[in-house]
């Protein structure tokens, strides 16, 4: 059974950064896309960026192009979210989930493992 753990999230000032982590066990990630997701309180869950299983291909939501980048590392098991610029309205909680092969533009109906997610608060 593929589990997912976050970890990597904590309280940052506008303009920091952090790096998310999404470690698997269980499973390889070989096959699978990976997502990042988030969901603020009171808003619907969104898709923040996500990587192919041959990391080939990434999608980002306009929201953080340019100031997040995907990336995975699958000789150990984890896909990273690396998070620059960042915005109060960036605040969230993260979660990372897999579907098998692409990102099926990040719709997360497609995503059948997830993780319980991290928080990110980012003060002004």
């Amino acid at each position: 059974q593929l589990q997912l753990v976050e970890s990597g999230g904590g309280l940052v000032q506008a303009g920091g950064s952090l790096r998310l982590s999404c470690a698997a066990s269980g499973s390889s990630l070989d096959e699978y896309a990976i997502a990042w997701f988030r969901q603020a309180p009171g808003k619907d869950r969104e898709g923040v960026s996500c990587i192919s299983s041959k990391g080939g291909s990434t999608q980002t939501a306009d929201s953080v192009k340019g100031r997040f980048t995907i990336s995975r590392d699958n000789a150990k098991n984890t896909v990273y979210l690396q998070m620059n610029s960042l915005k109060p309205e960036d605040t969230a909680v993260y979660f990372c989930a897999v579907t098998i092969a692409y990102c099926k533009g990040m719709n997360a109906g497609y995503f059948g493992y997830w993780g319980q997610g991290t928080q990110v608060t980012v003060s002004s």
